[in-house]
């Protein structure tokens, strides 16, 4: 019986990784996270209360944890506490526990949006321009540098976070100043150009400098975008799978922007420009992406995978497979519904119009 330590039960980004896990009985999932609530909802088997990453007890809280359970692997679904835990990895792999993470740097790059933009660029790969707001003399300047067609520009906090946390697109100066003094974000903010809403994300796991696998999948929308003033709410609606050389090839370049020898996951999202260039927004280091469970359900357990490389296990797969998965495979989902893996086409003969 293999154990496997997994933060953040009970949220979405971790049941998809517990869920994927669970599939191969042979593996033993616990679950810790810093919500009770949460917690309650986990399929781990067991579960454990751990303050936030970012405080003072949490160390000794996860190494209290370990001592207890001595799991073979533990593994982290947010970018909080993905940095915290990367800061005591000595202390987690001497309590006799196994992580699968890229060197701190790379993380530190990855989780703060404007180290990863600079990385971006620095290494030749289309972005938007950015601009970081540390005053409004900034913000002036991004609107009359940055402004689209319509005057917009694309505000989000740089620091650690997802699900668009921070984000605004707006072409009002007095909104924008009014938000980030909201957010008490000056310094922590940047200004983009407006990219197009059509996204792509590409999922993919090194090993020592190796790709291993990597799945693309196209986003369309996001769940509850409409009660969002950005639109984007970092839970994907309907998720589909593609396959395209240039996403490939852009991916790849961006994450080796960011690390000479690329080591466990790295979920490149993108955007494309209006001309038709997906451009790397951010890099989602060390975690899967919510829908993971999309790709276990269509035949792909990038967890199960992770887990593999992470023990040393064989693996189910051959390496250095890019979009293994069929094409036009779609992931739909909702709230407190179950979701549901169908082709494309299969909406237009299951419901009538």
């Amino acid at each position: 019986m293999t154990k496997i330590l997994v933060a953040g039960a009970g949220g979405a980004p971790s049941e998809g990784v517990i869920y994927s896990l669970k599939q191969n009985k042979e593996n033993e999932v616990i679950g810790m996270g810093s919500e009770p609530t949460d917690l309650i909802l986990s399929a781990a088997e067991k579960k454990y209360y751990i303050p936030y990453a970012n405080t003072e007890e949490y160390k000794n809280s996860l190494l209290t944890i370990l001592e207890k359970e001595k799991p073979d692997l533990i593994h982290f679904q947010n970018d909080l506490e993905i940095f915290h835990a990367s800061l005591i990895r000595e202390d987690i792999q001497e309590a006799g526990t196994k992580i699968f993470m890229p060197d701190h740097n790379v993380i530190d790059t990855c989780v703060h949006k404007y180290k990863s933009y600079s990385a971006f660029k620095k290494a030749g790969v289309t972005v938007p321009e950015n601009i970081e707001i540390n005053n409004e003399e900034d913000l002036k300047k991004a609107f009359k540098e940055l402004g689209d067609f319509e005057g917009r520009i694309w505000l989000r906090d740089s620091g650690i976070g997802g699900g668009g946390k921070g984000a605004l697109p707006t072409n009002d100066y007095t909104l924008a100043k009014s938000w980030i003094d909201h957010y008490k974000g000056w310094g922590d903010f940047i200004a983009a150009e407006m990219l197009t809403a059509k996204t792509v994300t590409w999922l993919s796991i090194w090993y020592e400098g190796e790709l291993v696998v990597a799945q693309t999948r196209a986003r369309q929308g996001w769940t509850h975008g409409n009660r969002a003033i950005s639109g984007v709410t970092g839970v994907t609606k309907v998720g589909v799978t593609i396959s395209d050389p240039q996403v490939n090839d852009i991916a790849i370049n961006t994450i080796k922007a960011v690390s000479g020898k690329p080591h466990g996951i790295f979920g490149v999202d993108m955007a494309y420009d209006k001309n038709g260039i997906p451009n790397p927004t951010e890099i989602n280091i060390s975690r899967f992406f919510t829908t993971v469970r999309f790709f276990t359900e269509a035949g792909v357990n990038f967890p199960e995978i992770f887990k593999q490389l992470a023990l040393g296990e064989k693996l189910d797969i051959s390496k250095g497979i890019v979009n293994p998965l069929e094409n036009g495979l779609m992931w739909l989902r909702g709230m407190d519904t179950e979701p549901k893996l169908i082709k494309q086409g299969d909406i237009e003969q299951r419901i009538i119009f």
